[in-house]
């Protein structure tokens, strides 16, 4: 049975396991998450919940954002997402969706916007190298380079790697490990690194491949 949660990035830090390795984490505060709605196959043709998330104030919402909280009995929240796999645990509109729901040992995939780095070169965004610091060969070093004949095909490809914006692209890391769960503060601690940047809002399902 698959699992799901909303969450926000705290930061890294390192803890210390029983063998006195050190292991780099990543915590992330996971709800708890409101229940807003529960979709069935009979009502829209596929099975999701939406699940609310980070509490919000009433004026900072749209009428339509809100009439679904008021619906549901919910207090208004900033982030409203539909997450599936959760259909076996047979949440009510009005349950929370808490931490407690992984456990030390699972193995999850985190989805979330990267770090935008605004409008990069292509050193920085494509890790290209540098051109040759000899004569001829200026006045410029980190210029992209030939962009192919004139003649033909007398255009540039589609898709060539050249500058422009980098980063805030919707990426998944697929296979951490859940190395912690502290319920009473809703953290999860996550083996390794997670896209985003501190504070940002990632989404944890249960991993579709299994590590090896």
């Amino acid at each position: 049975m698959s699992k799901a949660i909303i969450a926000r990035k705290i930061g890294m830090t390192q803890i210390f396991a029983e063998d006195g390795k050190v292991i780099p984490v990543t915590v992330v505060e996971a709800g708890p998450c409101p229940v807003v709605q529960v979709k069935t196959e009979e009502t829209d043709g596929y099975s999701a919940l939406k699940l609310g998330f980070i509490e919000a104030k009433e004026k900072a919402l749209t009428k339509p954002e809100l009439g679904q909280f008021k619906k549901a009995g919910v207090k208004p929240c900033k982030v409203l997402k539909e997450v599936k796999g959760l259909e076996g645990y047979n949440f009510k509109v009005g349950d929370l969706v808490k931490a407690d729901i992984f456990a030390e040992g699972d193995r999850v995939d985190v989805s979330g916007l990267t770090k935008g780095h605004g409008y990069t070169g292509v050193i920085k965004r494509w890790n290209q190298h540098r051109l040759k610091e000899t004569h001829g060969v200026g006045p410029v070093h980190r210029e992209p380079g030939s962009m192919g004949s004139i003649s033909d095909p007398s255009r540039v490809f589609k898709h060539k790697h050249l500058a422009g914006q980098y980063g805030v692209e919707n990426v998944t890391v697929q296979n951490l490990e859940v190395v912690r769960v502290d319920v009473a503060r809703n953290a999860i601690l996550l083996k390794g690194s997670i896209p985003g940047p501190r504070g940002s809002v990632v989404t944890l399902k249960s991993s579709v491949k299994h590590a090896k």
